[in-house]
């Protein structure tokens, strides 16, 4: 296992942190017809990796960086866009269908306090059936991402993962900012955000819901993303960028244990 980890770092290396993202063949844009509140689009893609945004209308932009990432990759993308149960407040984020869980809950709050409920059920069977759609097989390597405005996260990345050992998940850190140094030395007025990777990392959205009861646990390989608003909104494009880059990159490591 080491010699492959060894020889998929070493070509990450030679390659250099800027790479080419496949063309995206053409592909078939479809929704969800369902008895849900909101829509579930999927565009086919390359077989067995997916990318993903459960909630592609509240963690703002999300929705959008997916549908880029998958123009850049070549990979399939999964949206789901307005499952929101109440509106947000001044102070605090509303409830909302969880999507990619069979639960409903406040973004941000602890997983303990999500409730499960037949119509979170229905919701999380239709993005789970799109999602195995898209893959068209085995679900080999999925990446979801999230937006989070928390303060204490506002400069960092965090990647919670499925099938990455620690030493992988260094690899994976050390390649992120390789790639986000490169493109930002284009653009010295774009912020170096911090990147963490579990498990060679502590991070705060550790996504143990999703892990547990969710999509999470049927990927062979899964990065979950939590994107901070600044990533989002204003250097949205050049992080775009370098998650795509990042992304191409990624797909080739071997899973972990």
């Amino acid at each position: 296992m080491r010699s492959r980890r060894r020889s998929w770092w070493a070509t990450s290396l030679a390659v250099g942190p800027i790479v080419f993202a496949a063309c995206a063949a053409p592909v078939e844009l479809y929704q969800s017809g369902e008895d849900v509140p909101g829509t579930i689009a999927a565009t086919l893609g390359r077989r067995s990796v997916v990318i993903a945004a459960p909630h592609g209308t509240s963690d703002a932009r999300t929705g959008d960086i997916v549908a880029e990432l998958g123009r850049r990759t070549g990979f399939s993308m999964v949206v789901a866009r307005g499952f929101n149960l109440e509106p947000d407040g001044s102070d605090q984020a509303g409830r909302r269908y969880q999507v990619n869980r069979p639960f409903e809950g406040v973004p941000g709050r602890p997983p303990a306090e999500a409730i499960a409920t037949e119509s979170a059920r229905r919701v999380y069977d239709v993005y789970e059936r799109k999602v195995r759609e898209a893959a068209q097989g085995p679900l080999g390597f999925y990446a979801e991402l999230h937006g989070n405005n928390h303060r204490d996260a506002a400069s960092r990345i965090e990647i919670a993962t499925v099938g990455v050992d620690r030493d992988e998940a260094i690899q994976l850190r050390a390649l992120f900012e390789l790639i986000r140094d490169a493109h930002l030395r284009g653009n010295r007025e774009a912020p170096s955000l911090a990147v963490l990777v579990e498990p060679g990392d502590t991070i705060r959205y550790a996504a143990s819901g999703a892990k547990r009861d969710g999509i999470l646990r049927l990927a062979r390989r899964a990065l979950h993303i939590e994107l901070p608003r600044g990533a989002r909104t204003e250097w949205r494009e050049i992080y775009t960028a370098i998650l795509a880059d990042f992304l191409v990159q990624a797909v080739s490591l071997p899973a972990g244990k």
